[in-house]
């Protein structure tokens, strides 16, 4: 598949499609963060202040954008990264997002979350699929959904440590966009309001069977979004240790990923604990609100964990070039979330196999600007900071 006009030509028109598809409440469930959305500015303000240095004159005719995670190679260092409620923004879009990354030969990273079931994935996208786990205090529930997710054949594990508590999220409640969903006049209207949504995506789920519901909870929650007997569906476990992360280690035999680190002693713990990679993660600002940028942190947390730990880097990605810059200063690959939901919304499988193609193209292009063939090229040489001149002439005299 290839880059679709019509979607199109960068993040931005994209959120733009999907502003104007989507109601109001679930358009800011995505697009927002938490409280003032402080986080999310310093994750996109940490990026903008790398620039990278153009190298001229370097054959870069033979580009190659491959890397290699957990033995296995990929084409380009992107992963989707778990995202809840895709199916809420197309008719089961999380069929359609792993589709969409079966073609490109890149991991779909499966939520807690989702509409779709881990099975339905598996049968209908297929490709290398990866779940996403949430533990909860009842330490079988969250079993439970490992041996669905192992039986159905996922390759790895992601365990997601860093939603404490239940984030402050105030334009949920003022939207009526709450686990149990809130039925009220003005998010009805809001539907209304946009019906092509409305009959493409909830008309659908109600022809076939009713309200969508998150098919991956634990049998004992499986609900109607809009039932309120059951509060409380998505696990928060304010008692977690690192000793839970090491019972998961003992029972999940594939690749283990903790998703959620920002400082480099809990880097460092979680390579004790035995996991096999970690996601240097402000969960795209979603959590604590004006935490550091994930990119802020991601060289600390590789200085931390030595040269062979498995590092990805999500939260603040818009283009190409940060992916670049993510890979210069530290990560093997990156996760998306926020771009790969608004190709999901406005397209279904095509508009997250516009977003893959946005990306790579973006990626080979400013591989070639720098003078570098392979992602394995990539350092700290490649990028300029200013406000630390003279780190970055050291560097720059060491480049090769």
């Amino acid at each position: 598949m290839s880059f679709d006009p019509a979607f199109g030509y960068n993040f931005d028109d994209l959120r733009t499609l999907a502003k104007r598809r989507l109601p109001h409440g679930l358009f800011e469930f995505i697009d927002r963060g938490t409280e003032d959305d402080l986080t999310i500015r310093n994750n996109l303000d940490a990026f903008r202040r790398i620039c990278l240095i153009p190298r001229p004159l370097r054959d870069v005719s033979q580009r190659s954008l491959r890397v290699s995670l957990f033995g296995r190679e990929y084409p380009m260092p992107v992963c989707l990264a778990p995202t809840g409620a895709a199916g809420l923004l197309w008719y089961e879009g999380e069929v359609a997002t792993a589709s969409a990354a079966a073609s490109f030969g890149v991991p779909y990273s499966m939520s807690t979350g989702s509409i779709a079931s881990i099975e339905k994935v598996a049968e209908k996208a297929g490709g290398d699929l990866w779940f996403q786990l949430y533990l909860w205090p009842d330490p079988a529930m969250s079993h439970e959904l490992l041996h669905r997710a192992r039986d159905a054949g996922y390759k790895a594990l992601i365990v997601t440590v860093d939603t404490t508590v239940t984030p402050n999220r105030e334009f949920n409640y003022r939207n009526g966009f709450t686990v149990p969903m809130r039925l009220t006049r003005r998010n009805m209207m809001d539907a209304a309001l946009h019906p092509r949504w409305a009959a493409g995506v909830m008309g659908r789920y109600l022809l076939s069977g009713g309200m969508p519901r998150f098919h991956n909870l634990p049998q004992s929650l499986q609900r109607s979004m809009t039932d309120t007997r059951k509060s409380g569906l998505m696990p928060k476990n304010d008692g977690l240790t690192w000793d839970d992360l090491k019972r998961l280690r003992d029972m999940w035999k594939g690749p283990l990923i903790v998703k959620g680190i920002l400082h480099p002693e809990d880097a460092r713990s979680a390579m004790a604990a035995g996991v096999d990679g970690i996601v240097v993660s402000n969960h795209g600002g979603r959590v604590l609100d004006n935490a550091p940028a994930s990119m802020d942190m991601l060289p600390l947390v590789r200085e931390a964990v030595g040269p062979d730990a498995v590092l990805f880097l999500d939260s603040g990605i818009r283009r190409g070039s940060d992916i670049v810059k993510a890979i210069a200063l530290g990560a093997n690959a990156v996760m998306i979330g926020r771009a790969a939901m608004w190709g999901t919304a406005v397209g279904g499988q095509r508009g997250v196999a516009h977003v893959l193609a946005m990306l790579r193209d973006e990626i080979s292009r400013i591989l070639a600007f720098v003078g570098a063939t392979r992602m394995e090229d990539l350092s700290s040489a490649h990028c300029w900071q200013p406000g630390s001149v003279a780190e970055s002439r050291m560097r720059i005299a060491a480049a090769p």
